[in-house]
């Protein structure tokens, strides 16, 4: 927000509405208790934020704490388990995906961590005469693929060290990487770039990058990629599109609620 008071509305800042306060006083309580606490946190007076708590404790979205403060109500957990049950990531990805394909006119993928592996969620075909050895529902290794090296670097070492041990590091091409010491080193400097290349490593011919997308938690969902054949894309042109896959799967994890330190990584 532009300050405490005012909501930004397709880049005109407003004063906040009723409505407006409502709102960030729900929001504040996720981290605040006390009425002071979010009256300085949302700049709304402490009446006002009084009279909201009471109201939101009407309909069971706060509760009193008992301590003279107020915590959530029950009834935020039922509402956010509906729309988390309606909830889909690739649905809120297309928007993002659809662009970025659009852009660049090269085969693009969403895949979703599950597990040990990712599985493929979302794809676009590129505007070339082939097609892409892939489709959605398929899954994908996470040690030589782009997207799934972009989902490693976010995970500590000693769970990227486990994830090896349960599936070991088999090597499709002879450009794989294939002992964890050295999966490790080139996950340091996948995160530190924010993406990952694929250079024929999983599949001969095919050149990859690939960006992380978080969830609203902050923690790494899965990733978007960018395919094409090695005869179609060199390396130069894979790094030039490194940033248009970052600012793709950043437009994702903030349509997915990513916290913006997150989503902007």
């Amino acid at each position: 927000m532009a300050g405490p008071l005012t909501t930004r509305l397709s880049g005109v800042v407003r004063e906040g509405s009723s409505i407006d306060k409502a709102l960030a006083v729900l929001e504040a309580l996720a981290e605040h208790h006390r009425v002071t606490d979010i009256a300085a946190a949302t700049g709304v007076s402490k009446s006002t934020v009084h009279r909201i708590l009471q109201s939101l404790v009407d309909w069971g979205f706060a509760r009193a704490d008992g301590n003279g403060g107020y915590e959530p109500g029950p009834r935020i957990l039922t509402l956010a388990g509906r729309v988390m049950n309606r909830f889909d990531p690739a649905r809120q990805a297309s928007g993002a995906l659809g662009a970025l394909h659009e852009k660049i006119g090269y085969t693009t993928h969403f895949a979703i961590r599950s597990g040990d592996e990712a599985v493929y969620v979302d794809k676009l075909e590129g505007r070339r005469p082939y097609q892409m050895p892939s489709r959605v529902g398929m899954s994908l290794r996470l040690h030589c693929t782009a997207i799934g090296k972009a989902i490693l670097a976010q995970l500590p070492a000693e769970e990227v060290r486990a994830i090896c041990g349960r599936t070991g590091l088999p090597a499709p091409t002879p450009n794989t990487i294939t002992t964890v010491d050295g999966l490790l080193a080139h996950l340091t400097e996948v995160r530190a770039r924010g993406y990952a290349f694929d250079e024929e490593e999983n599949l001969p011919e095919i050149l990859c990058v690939g960006a992380p997308v978080f969830d609203h938690t902050g923690h790494v969902l899965g990733g978007i990629s960018v395919s094409a054949l090695k005869m179609d894309m060199t390396p130069q042109e894979l790094e030039r599109l490194a940033p248009e896959v970052v600012a793709a799967a950043r437009e994702v994890s903030a349509a997915l609620g990513a916290p913006q330190p997150a989503a902007g990584r």
